[in-house]
């Protein structure tokens, strides 16, 4: 590929966080093509930025050959067949979260991207957020010692008509459940810092949603981490009337921080043997939906990254394993939940 031109982008899924991904390609790269099944959508979108569009992902694979990268931002649970396709086309493909709602799609993914020889990206913009960047960076150089705790609080609202102005959100099939859609951000940061997860005690309940949707609006879970830590998850998207706190604190041996505010945003405590964390810039603002908001908007990190992996031979900040460990740990949660459930019935 060659550094004369921009790369051209396809999107696929023409929904809220397409506007994101179109709004960083045509800043950063050329955006040719937009396909949804919903024709206006597709319109609109194609309109506001004066490219191609498709209702068929097909046509849009055949007739714009020429695009370089496929970003899929359709439901959750078509990720894994619309990445494989655009794999399939030759095409290099950038993931919404989460890579999909099971493992076994997520391996599919992997092995037709190395079956392909091209780059599978998954979107995980809050590895980006300034003060979770300063948390990596003290746990990797050592500044806290040994991890022996991390607390995960995601306290958001999600209310009725965020489901019914929705044909997807809420099923099973296609959003997979509440730590699959609203919080596997936070799920893939815990594994950034600290490490994979050995054992998991969980209980979940739909506790205000009842008719709404077919999962959990609530969990309580308890973690082990491989390297010995212990952990605990507590969500909901039962927040009276908006977003409360997204936050994740890690206890070390020599120090303790907090990052929080509503979308882990904010360096909220610190106190570290023999140093202090200084250099955290200001955190951007929230994706902003309207009546709602969700993670933090770092989606030009994400893309200055795919850019700088297919010009400059830069590296994935990523990568399609780290997708797939995000929904394997999601998957070792539902499943312990349910193990829960079925011992108390």
């Amino acid at each position: 590929m060659s550094n004369s031109r921009k790369i051209r982008f396809a999107i696929i899924g023409c929904g809220r966080i397409a506007q994101r991904h179109a709004e960083h390609i045509s800043s950063l790269g050329q955006l040719v093509a937009v396909c949804d099944i919903k024709k206006e959508r597709a319109i609109m979108l194609a309109d506001k930025y004066s490219c191609n569009f498709y209702e068929n992902i097909d046509n849009l694979l055949y007739h714009d050959t020429d695009c370089d990268v496929v970003s899929v931002c359709t439901p959750n649970g078509l990720h894994a067949d619309h990445t494989i396709k655009a794999l399939k086309a030759g095409k290099d493909v950038i993931c919404e979260k989460p890579m999909a709602i099971s493992s076994e799609d997520c391996k599919r993914m992997i092995k037709e991207a190395q079956r392909n020889n091209k780059s599978l990206f998954i979107v995980k913009q809050n590895r980006f957020n300034p003060p979770i960047i300063a948390l990596k960076r003290v746990i990797d150089d050592g500044k806290l010692g040994k991890i022996i705790n991390i607390q995960l609080n995601c306290f958001w609202n999600r209310n009725e008509q965020y489901y019914l102005n929705s044909d997807w959100k809420g099923k099973k099939s296609l959003d997979g459940g509440t730590l699959y859609t609203q919080f596997s951000h936070f799920i893939d940061l815990i594994f950034w810092l600290n490490g994979d997860i050995a054992n998991v005690h969980a209980i979940t309940k739909n506790l205000q949603h009842n008719g709404l949707i077919e999962f959990e609006d609530t969990g309580v879970i308890a973690l082990e981490f491989e390297n010995g830590a212990l952990g605990t998850i507590n969500y909901t998207v039962n927040s009276y009337g908006k977003n409360m706190e997204g936050s994740i604190t890690v206890f070390g041996q020599k120090g303790t921080v907090k990052i929080g505010g509503q979308y882990l945003n904010t360096l909220e405590y610190q106190y570290i043997q023999d140093y202090k964390i200084t250099d955290v810039f200001e955190s951007r603002p929230a994706n902003d939906y309207g009546f709602y908001q969700g993670s933090m908007s770092n989606h030009d990190k994400v893309y200055e990254n795919v850019i700088d992996v297919l010009l400059n031979n830069g590296k994935i900040a990523t990568n399609g394993e780290e997708g797939l460990k995000t929904v394997e740990i999601i998957e070792k949660i539902y499943n312990a939940a349910r193990d829960s459930y079925l011992k108390n019935d």
